[in-house]
């Protein structure tokens, strides 16, 4: 398997080495020339080919191996009494891409061949002694190029496991960095809302004792203080479950517009289109649009109704929350933090958000969020 090296581009520094290798190759071709062993052109071409060919060795390294070694073997029966050079180069190039099995057969093939093209061309015909060693060297200096690309592909893994393990050090870190934080807001706003929830709770209960009537907003309080603790009983498990707890989503929108309606608004939840399954983090970021309009609504808007829609198209699932409260047309939306974090959540996902005052008086949010469609 390859190390993803392949892919890299050609640059200057590839040409560079290339052309050099070309170059040595022609000198030493031209200074060892034997001069009966046939035409001269196709060997000076077969010499150029192999060492330009180095030029895509890091793109296309096993072709470029077939070819260095091709034209090996080719100006050797031409001829030329020059080393191997270019293919030596091939070799480290595709055994520092990870193909060994490839190298070594084809190696293999390359040293059987370059004896037989030798004596074809008349080289070497000093003696069996003389191509022995000859052989015995090429040998020496096939193993010592791929000896050189594995130990540089074995660094170069061992530099990329170092990164990714400080990677994942540092994202280990961090979760349990923002772990602690949770839990410390947890303990203080715990404590507050708590104290906030009692209160409320014994208003209420006094109030009904005497036979009087609860005000609406105490009743909001009293609701709101329930929910704000609930949510972060489970923001809190979600961070140490790391995920695993169950997330609020679309199934839970109804009990957020019951909520509504129990403080006195009277909310509404329209579903239109066909249902179909929507990633979670779409049905997450719904239900917070949902919740934090409404809770607008409740608190700032003085309004009496309040509508809900969710339409399921065949590629986005759309939102859109209606109130009558009392914004103006043309008086422009206050860029709060409930609306910067819904616009924030909407567009991580790819999707659009518009939250401005109606034509007709109030206030509406809409958000398109995109969904892939299993087939």
């Amino acid at each position: 398997m390859g190390t993803g090296r392949s892919g890299a581009g050609v640059g200057a520094g590839d040409w560079a080495i290339a052309v050099c290798v070309a170059a040595a190759l022609l000198v030493t071709g031209l200074s060892g020339r034997d001069s009966a062993a046939g035409p001269d052109l196709p060997g000076y071409a077969l010499l150029a080919a192999g060492g330009l060919a180095l030029a895509v060795r890091r793109r296309a390294p096993v072709p470029v191996l077939a070819v260095t070694g091709s034209c090996a073997v080719g100006y050797q029966a031409a001829g030329f009494d020059v080393p191997a050079v270019a293919y030596l180069f091939a070799v480290y190039a595709a055994v520092r891409a990870g193909h060994r099995a490839v190298t070594v057969a084809a190696s293999v093939a390359v040293l059987a061949a370059l004896p037989l093209a030798a004596l074809a061309s008349g080289l070497h015909d000093t003696g069996e002694a003389f191509a022995q060693a000859r052989g015995a060297l090429e040998l020496a200096w096939l193993v010592a190029a791929g000896a050189a690309g594995e130990a540089l592909r074995q660094a170069e893994r061992r530099a990329e496991e170092a990164e990714r393990t400080r990677e994942e050090t540092a994202r280990r870190r961090a979760d349990e960095e923002r772990l602690r934080i949770a839990r410390e807001l947890h303990d203080a706003l715990t404590h507050q809302i708590s104290i906030i929830k009692l209160q409320a709770e014994v208003a209420v209960h006094v109030a009904r004792r005497r036979g009087e009537q609860v005000p609406e907003p105490l009743l909001a309080i009293q609701e709101a203080g329930r929910e704000a603790a609930r949510e972060l009983r489970a923001t809190l498990q979600a961070l140490r479950d790391d995920g695993t707890a169950p997330p609020r989503g679309l199934d839970d929108v109804p009990e957020l517009v019951e909520r509504a309606r129990a403080i006195g608004l009277d909310a509404t939840l329209t579903i239109g289109g066909r249902r179909h399954d929507v990633p979670a983090a779409v049905g997450r970021t719904v239900y917070r649009i949902v919740q934090e309009s409404l809770t607008n609504v409740a608190r700032h808007a003085g309004a009496a109704t309040a509508s809900v829609r969710i339409d399921y198209r065949p590629d986005a699932l759309a939102v859109r929350v209606d109130d009558d409260g009392r914004a103006a047309p043309g008086s422009g939306a206050v860029p709060g933090v409930g609306l910067l974090g819904m616009r924030e959540r909407v567009t991580a996902l790819g999707g659009r958000l518009r939250a401005e005052p109606r034509s007709a008086g109030g206030f509406t949010v809409e958000a398109e969020l995109p969904v892939e469609r299993t087939p």
